[in-house]
């Protein structure tokens, strides 16, 4: 046997013994509408930047590598993505989107460049349009692109767009057709600018507001739909970044009082950012760390994690002042978790993916979901070797992070409507710090089947939660758990499967209850049937 295989076994073995030991903790809930906001399944979306290995080695290894590739993709990564049902997927950037030119990307003869965003990292540019529009292609994603505000211009952001979308009988649409794609691309997401209040441009919110209404403007396809234009929303808690881009942007005219003048009742924007991060200590300068973390750090990234609903709430109230109709949506394009650089990792802002990871991103999901009325879109950071990442590489070497399982098992929630549930959670504290214990959502999708998602926080107790299903019809129930030994149980090159997915045999139907054991430190997912 193996030694991979011994410690999968063991690992197994420990995540489904029965923990007699443990405090069960019992809760209930209940449906009380099965009339909730439909759950889009671009919550699920991904984010890509040329930030260490996220782009080269992690996707990119070029068509000529013994890493088996498509066209210069790599095929373990692409068949891993499409297995999550990833919707779509934002690049270049990040703040390299700011930095990036993208006619140095394209063409048979590119040369390298510095990423003045990142560690001044030479960027070779073989990954450019051509290569991302492939690779999205491959997964089954839709494009998100960012344009450059922050050292471009108007012209330039324009031009991309006709390159992109013009038919092949236009000058823009030859040059795209010379360089190997004759058929137009559709780009239906575009984001204009991104953190333009940080490393975007060090703008002020009435000097981003004047931009993106010039930009706006030009930010047009040329073919297929009509492109949905998102601005640059406000860093965390930035309520006035918020107020002064939905008075002074959102609108056309928005202080038109003359009834004869021309004007347009749809917003000049389509969705607003929110970029958001967990970190263990809310310190910038000393986030915390990745593993060895104690119960402390471990309680500390719950409770910054479930400040989201806050930061959604807030931000929401704003905007329903100016669009009272959910015109526009929120988009968190940016979010996850954000620790300390790892002396002994690679760089470039890789860290270790542990259980803690995979817990903060079922809390994270359930939280959209709540709020899926305004929040249509999502973006986590990042989708390869950065961050919170759903895949990590080493050379020829790729694994799956407990991460990547939450999305696995949550895939079943995308364009389901979320069911409204009565719900009060019991309390998990330490120490000083109180968060709610269990995190749940639940939906049903167009075939009927009901899903139910739980989180539980708490690293030490059991929770036994009884859910009234109310006027739903199922009869059979089947699911999946996720947990592990420890708080900080992460997967490695030499045991893979630590922290993945396993049958769970903890639910009972009876009527029109269910009942679910739920262990500590753990997500399940549930499908009725």
């Amino acid at each position: 046997m193996t030694k991979s295989l011994i410690a999968a076994s063991v690992a197994l073995a420990l995540a489904c013994a029965p923990l007699a030991q443990a405090e069960t903790v019992t809760a209930t809930a209940s449906v009380v509408s099965e009339k909730g906001p439909k759950i889009s399944r671009n919550l699920y979306g991904q984010f890509v930047e040329h930030l260490g290995r996220g782009v080269y080695e992690g996707i990119w290894v070029g068509p000529d590598s013994p890493i088996p590739n498509t066209r210069g993709i790599r095929n373990d990564v692409v068949a891993a993505l499409k297995q999550i049902n990833v919707p779509v997927v934002r690049w270049p950037g990040g703040c390299f989107a700011d930095d990036y030119h993208w006619r140095k990307g394209v063409g048979p003869e590119r040369k390298g460049s510095i990423n003045s965003s990142w560690s001044n990292a030479i960027e070779p540019n073989t990954f450019g349009t051509h290569e991302f529009m492939d690779f999205v292609e491959q997964i089954g994603a839709a494009p998100y692109v960012s344009v450059n505000m922050g050292s471009g211009t108007v012209e330039e952001a324009q031009e991309w767009m006709q390159y992109m979308t013009a038919p092949a009988n236009t000058a823009p649409g030859a040059e795209r057709a010379k360089n190997g794609h004759p058929e137009p691309w559709k780009v239906p997401y575009v984001g204009v600018g991104n953190e333009s209040w940080g490393c975007g441009g060090n703008m002020y919110a009435e000097e981003y507001a004047n931009r993106f209404r010039q930009y706006q403007g030009y930010i047009k396809t040329y073919s297929g739909p009509r492109a949905y234009k998102i601005a640059t929303g406000p860093d965390t808690d930035d309520y006035e970044w918020t107020e002064t881009v939905m008075k002074r942007a959102m609108k056309w005219r928005p202080n038109a009082t003359s009834p004869i003048l021309y004007n347009t009742t749809r917003p000049l924007m389509d969705g607003l950012s929110l970029h958001f991060y967990t970190l263990p200590t809310d310190r910038w300068e000393k986030k915390g760390i990745a593993t060895g973390f104690d119960e402390s750090a471990w309680i500390s990234t719950m409770r910054r994690a479930l400040l989201m609903d806050e930061m959604i709430r807030r931000h929401g109230a704003i905007m329903d002042q100016y669009d009272p109709k959910k015109e526009v949506a929120l988009i968190v394009d940016e979010w996850g978790t954000w620790y300390d650089k790892d002396e002994k990792g690679p760089g470039g802002l890789w860290q270790q993916n542990t259980l803690r990871d995979a817990i903060v991103a079922a809390v994270t999901l359930n939280v959209f979901h709540d709020h899926a009325d305004r929040v249509r879109m999502a973006n986590v950071a990042q989708m390869v070797n950065v961050l919170q990442a759903m895949i990590l590489t080493d050379k020829e070497k790729m694994l799956l992070t407990p991460t990547y399982y939450v999305f696995d098992m949550y895939k079943v929630h995308q364009e389901a409507t979320a069911l409204k549930l009565g719900f009060k959670s019991p309390v998990y504290q330490y120490g000083d710090v109180k968060v709610p214990m269990l995190s749940l959502t639940a939906s049903k999708d167009a075939a009927g089947k009901v899903h139910v998602s739980v989180a539980n926080l708490d690293p030490n107790r059991d929770a036994a939660l009884t859910v009234d299903l109310g006027a739903l019809k199922v009869s059979k129930v089947s699911g999946r758990v996720l947990t592990a030994p420890k708080m900080d149980s992460f997967n490695s090159f030499d045991a893979p499967d630590t922290v993945s997915p396993k049958a769970y045999t903890g639910a009972k139907l009876s009527g029109s209850s269910l009942t679910l054991n739920i262990p500590a430190k753990s997500v399940i997912t549930v499908e009725l049937e």
